[in-house]
Formats: C-alpha cells, sequence, structure tokens
C-alpha cells in the first residue's frame, strides 16, 4: 500500500469536471504533497493506500474552494459606511478613505480575510495600494492569494461630478514601483501560493503611456493586468472628455485589450462593449453585490460569457457590498440576471457554481493550478455540512438539490473545512493557523478615530448618509 497524506471520503463530491458540475459519488480522493493523486472507488481506495490522516466527511459534499477573484480587503474598516448613495466613490467613501492610515486598513483586511476563508474562499483576488502585510498575513493563514497592488497617478481628493482627475506622473511611477518591488518579493512565493498581479487602478486613473508600459512589464514577467474597467459612468466620462472615445475602445486602440488583461466589473459597457471584451480574449471579473448596491447596475456578465468570456465572481470591498462571501455573490449573480432579463432560467444555480469554481479560476489565470477536484491539481477544497438546516432536506433523486441550495439558501457557516494546498486552514468555523480571535478583537479600537478624523468633510458634502444622520434614520 501506498503512504499517503491525506484521503478524502465523503457520499458527495462537486469536481466540476465537464461542462457541468461534475458529480461523483462512492469515490474517495487521495492527496499527497499538497496534489489530488487520485479519485478512485471507496473500496479501492482504502486497498491501495494509506493515509496519514483520513477525513472522513460523512454528511458532507465536497466542492473546490471558492474563488473571490476581486477583493479591496483594506476597505473592509470602512464597512458600511457608504451604501445607498449616489456618486459612491467619491461623496461616500472618500472621505473615510482620505483619513485612514495603513495600520487601519491592515487591521481591516485581516478580519475581511478571515471571513472570507470561514464562508469557504480559498483563493483570495486582493487588490490595494498597500500589499506587504496582506501578503504576509494571506502567506500566514495559508490561503491562496491572486494579488494586485494598486498603480494610480490620479491626486488622491474628492472630486465633483464633471471634474477632470489631476494627474502627478511622479506618484505613477511610484506606485508602479511598489507593485514591481512586491512581485520581485512575492511573486511564487508560499509554496507557489502566492502570485502577484499589476493594478492599474483604472484606464482613467493612470496616462496611456504608464499602462503601456505596465503592459510591457506584464507580459515579460508572464502575469496578468488586474484593473477596473468601464466601471461606472464617471469612468466612462473622464475617458470620453481625455481622448474622445468610450473606455473599451480606447484600450482597445491603445492595444491593452488582450489576453493579458483581467477587466473588472464592465459597470457602463453595453452588451456590444463586454462581448468586444471577450472575444479580445481579456477575461471579466463581476461583483454583482457590490455593483448592485454602488450603482443599482447589473452588470452585463451573462453577454460576456454568451460570447465566450471566462468570467469569475468577486465581493469587492465591504464599504460597498457590506461582506466577503463567494455564497452571497453566486445567489446575486444569478438572482440580479433573472430579474434583468425577466426569465428563471437565467443563470442556474450550476452555472454560477462555476463562475465561484472553475470558470473564476481561468478567469484569473490559475484554471491549470486550482478551480476543480481533478489528478494532478492543488489540493485546494472545501466540505458543506449537509446536516445544516440551510440545506436540509437532501435530495439525490429524481434530481440533486445540494447545489440549488448551497447557492440560494446557504449563508457560509454551512462551511466547515477548508483546505489549500493539501493543509487544513479553517476547521469547524475556525482558522486553524491563527487566533483569529485576537484580529477580530483589534478593529473594534479603531473607528471612533476614524469618524472624529472624517466628520468633517463627511459634513461638509451633505451627501445621503450625511442628511441620513441628520434625520436620524441610521
Amino acid at each position: 500500500m501506498k503512504k499517503v497524506d491525506m484521503i478524502v471520503h465523503a457520499p458527495h463530491f462537486y469536481t466540476m469536471e465537464g461542462e457541468g458540475v461534475g458529480y461523483k459519488t462512492g469515490v474517495s480522493m487521495v492527496i499527497d504533497s499538497g496534489k489530488i493523486i487520485d479519485i478512485l472507488e471507496d473500496s479501492v481506495a482504502d486497498s491501495k493506500y494509506v493515509a496519514e490522516e483520513n477525513l472522513n466527511m460523512d454528511h458532507h459534499a465536497i466542492f473546490p474552494g471558492f474563488i473571490d477573484g476581486h477583493m479591496h480587503t483594506g476597505d473592509n474598516i470602512l464597512r458600511g459606511l457608504a451604501q445607498d448613495t449616489k456618486n459612491w466613490m467619491m461623496y461616500g467613501v472618500q472621505p473615510f478613505d482620505n483619513v485612514t492610515t495603513e495600520e487601519e486598513e491592515s487591521v481591516g483586511s485581516r478580519v475581511a480575510i478571515i471571513e472570507a476563508i470561514k464562508a469557504g474562499t480559498t483563493t483570495l483576488g486582493d487588490f490595494n495600494g498597500k500589499m506587504e502585510l496582506i501578503c504576509d498575513f494571506i502567506d500566514k493563514v495559508g490561503a491562496r492569494g491572486n494579488l494586485a497592488q494598486t498603480v494610480r497617478s490620479a491626486k488622491f481628493k474628492v472630486y465633483n461630478p464633471g471634474e477632470l482627475y489631476e494627474f502627478d506622473d511622479e506618484m505613477g511611477e511610484e506606485s508602479l514601483n511598489r507593485n514591481l518591488a512586491l512581485y520581485d518579493k512575492w511573486h511564487n512565493k508560499g509554496d507557489g501560493r502566492i502570485r502577484i498581479l499589476f493594478g492599474p487602478q483604472g484606464a482613467d486613473f493612470v496616462s496611456a503611456d504608464l499602462l503601456l508600459k505596465i503592459q510591457k512589464i506584464v507580459k515579460e514577467r508572464k502575469t496578468k493586468i488586474h484593473m477596473h474597467v468601464q466601471q461606472g459612468d464617471r469612468e466612462t466620462y473622464q475617458i470620453v472628455k481625455r481622448y474622445g472615445k468610450r473606455p473599451v475602445d480606447y484600450l482597445d486602440d491603445l492595444g491593452v485589450l488582450d489576453e493579458d488583461l483581467i477587466a473588472v466589473h464592465l459597470t457602463d459597457c453595453t452588451d456590444e462593449e463586454a462581448k468586444m471584451v471577450a472575444k479580445k480574449h481579456a477575461s471579466m471579473i463581476v461583483n454583482p453585490g457590490s455593483i448592485g448596491i454602488i450603482d443599482g447596475i447589473v452588470c452585463p456578465s451573462v453577454a460576456f460569457q454568451e460570447a465566450g468570456g471566462n468570467c469569475a465572481l468577486g465581493s469587492d470591498q465591504a464599504p460597498g457590498n457590506n461582506c466577503h462571501n463567494i455564497i452571497n455573490e453566486m445567489k446575486n449573480v444569478a438572482l440580479f440576471n433573472k430579474i434583468k432579463y425577466a426569465d428563471p432560467e437565467v443563470m442556474p444555480a450550476w452555472k454560477a457554481l462555476r463562475m465561484a469554481t472553475i470558470e473564476g479560476a481561468r478567469a484569473v489565470n490559475l484554471g491549470d493550478t486550482v478551480g476543480s477536484l481533478e489528478v494532478g491539481k492543488q489540493a485546494d477544497f472545501i466540505a458543506i455540512d449537509l446536516s445544516q438546516p440551510s440545506m436540509l432536506p437532501v435530495y439525490t433523486y429524481p434530481m440533486r438539490n445540494i447545489v440549488p441550495n448551497l447557492v440560494y439558501s446557504a449563508r457560509g457557516h454551512e462551511v466547515c473545512l477548508s483546505v489549500v494546498n493539501g493543509k487544513v486552514i479553517m476547521k469547524d468555523g475556525k482558522l486553524t493557523t491563527i487566533d483569529e480571535e485576537s484580529y477580530i478583537e483589534d478593529i473594534q479600537k479603531y473607528p471612533e478615530g476614524i469618524g472624529e478624523r472624517a466628520a468633517k468633510e463627511f459634513f461638509e458634502i451633505n451627501g445621503t448618509n450625511a442628511r441620513f444622520m441628520a434625520e436620524n434614520k441610521l
């Protein structure tokens, strides 16, 4: 008998192989040296392998770990401060963002990462201005990171509607150099779990010259550009005013719309523009909860997918979306598109699940590594407790209801086990590698100070939430 690190026994496996969900039963999954080395019948597994650890998940379903393609975990320190307001970026979050320190962002980020892992996310697509401490924490907890450093030339200030951004080329170069330093230090570190992307904040936040310079660097290093693309009418206005064309056309003319671009949001894209992005072999990350709250818009991910594009899900940021929970995003993307198209058959549960797993992994350039349970791939997987009330009752015939219940009913607490590279990083609702309570306690020290520093600008702007405060509605 061959000695291996782990054998996983469970009644239900969703491998995501093929075009559907790759359902298997009566099998066990064998893991060694961080990889899946076999999926075979239960009886054969016990006679062929002996494991250092046997995971007997007798009332569970095993899925690939979820991919959160796009996050701003540093904004978590500002959770709940910018909802229900127009001009979200400038009048909602900016007064608070302007006064937040790196230390405060890092504290918020750690809690967001803990939250995401507890709800089944194993790959975190974080995107922030200062990533060193985030890289260190993701490595420490044992998760997978697909991480971008923000590159930006536009000065940080509150811009009024219609006001063009002021560029500071020196600031743009300095932020690019930080991204380069991050790449040199962290890319492929943590047993290959950490990958570094390049993160121009958007075409409206950097010059054409800087964007082309980033593209050249990305191609030389064989990584990707992770960038907000046409993320709202604000960006469209900026690009039209500067260059006389809409963002997707501008990026195409510039030569940036290609297979090395991961395009986030496409909020203000028409279906035709979204299809153009897909046909140029760029990928997409859709953030349904965030954009629904911030803009009241359903992004054109269905049109993008119909054109053959790979699309991931993202939770974005807590001042807009309020949570980092990909189960929530699966439900959102299914529900919002059914409403948008007035068709209950649009975006079925199995399709949303593929966006959170294999199609999401392909979209963020990890499809050869994770996203499905296949021999040769890294052992990133989660277990869903089917004895939780939100998953009951369980049907297997004449149809299985496990996937619909996961997408439409689950809340995140049903995830009872998370494994990355064959190592357990969360079990029974607790991270195994850190003392999570200390981080959760730490975040409560900071809101009072941030609020005091932001108050003057918050009330001067007199946005929706300032008026809600005055009317005792918050």
